[in-house]
C-alpha cells in the first residue's frame, strides 16, 4: 500500500520537469558545441586562464572521462574537465570549464553556501540513501508499539536535508555561473554571440538544479501525507 498509492501523483510533475531539464542541457550543450572560440581558446585554457586571473595558481586542472562529468573537488583543489569538454573550443565547453573555475573561486573566497554545502554532505548522505527506509520502518514497526512513529519522522527529518542540500545548492550554482560569466568578460576569452552561447549552456544546465530541489520538496511532502495519513487511521 505505500508503494502503490495516490501520493505518487505529488512526485510525477517533479520527475517530468526533471526528464526536460535532463533533455535540455544536452540538447543545448550539442547546439552550443558548434559554435567555437575565434580566440582559438581550449576549454581548459580558459579554465587556466580564470583561475589564474584570482590568483588560483595551485588549483589542478585534469582530464576525466565521460560527457559533462565535469566538477570541481575541494578536497584535492582539483579541477576535473570531461573528454567531451577538456579541448574543445566550443562556447559550451568552455562556459561548463569556466563554471567549474567559479566553484574553485568560491572555496578560495569562503562563500558561504558553498561551505555551508560542503558542512551538510555527510548528513545529506545519510538522509538520501536512508531516510526513507528509516520512515517505512518506523510504520512497520508500529504493529508493535504506536510510539515507533518516532523513527519514521526521524527518517522524514534525515530525508529533509536532502531538500536542504538542493536548496543551498541553488545559489552555489548560480553564483559560480556568474563568476564564470563575469571571468570571460574581463579576461576576453570569448567574444559576444560566443558568450551569448556560453549562458544558454550554464542557464540550461541550472535548470537540473532546480528539477532536483523539486524532486526532493515533493518527496518530502509525500512522505508528510504518507505519515499523516497513517496517524489518523491510527
Amino acid at each position: 500500500m505505500f508503494f502503490f498509492d495516490w501520493t505518487y501523483i505529488i512526485i510525477l510533475p517533479a520527475l517530468i520537469f526533471s526528464i526536460w531539464a535532463c533533455v535540455r542541457v544536452n540538447t543545448t550543450f550539442n547546439k552550443n558545441s558548434k559554435i567555437f572560440s575565434r580566440r582559438g581558446y581550449t576549454a581548459a585554457m580558459a579554465c587556466r586562464a580564470v583561475l589564474d586571473n584570482k590568483g588560483l595558481y595551485s588549483v589542478a586542472i585534469e582530464r576525466i572521462p565521460g560527457k559533462l562529468t565535469d566538477h570541481y573537488d575541494p578536497r584535492t583543489n582539483v579541477i576535473r574537465l570531461s573528454d567531451s569538454v577538456y579541448n574543445s573550443t566550443s562556447a559550451a565547453a568552455i562556459g561548463v570549464a569556466c563554471h567549474e573555475a567559479g566553484h574553485a573561486i568560491q572555496y578560495a573566497e569562503n562563500y558561504f553556501p558553498v561551505k555551508l554545502r560542503q558542512a551538510i554532505i555527510p548528513i545529506t548522505n545519510i538522509g538520501s540513501n536512508l531516510g526513507i527506509w528509516i520512515c517505512i520502518l518506523g510504520i512497520f514497526l508500529t504493529i508493535i508499539s504506536q510510539t515507533f512513529v518516532i523513527v519514521a519522522y526521524i527518517g522524514v527529518a534525515l530525508f529533509s536535508f536532502t531538500a536542504l542540500f538542493q536548496l543551498v545548492t541553488l545559489p552555489t550554482e548560480y553564483n559560480a555561473s556568474s563568476r564564470a560569466i563575469a571571468s570571460i568578460q574581463r579576461t576576453g576569452i570569448l567574444d559576444e554571440d560566443e558568450l551569448k552561447a556560453a549562458k544558454a549552456v550554464l542557464s540550461a544546465a541550472a535548470l537540473t538544479y532546480v528539477a532536483a530541489l523539486a524532486g526532493s520538496l515533493s518527496q518530502l511532502l509525500r512522505l508528510l501525507l504518507i505519515l499523516g495519513r497513517f496517524n489518523r487511521n491510527n
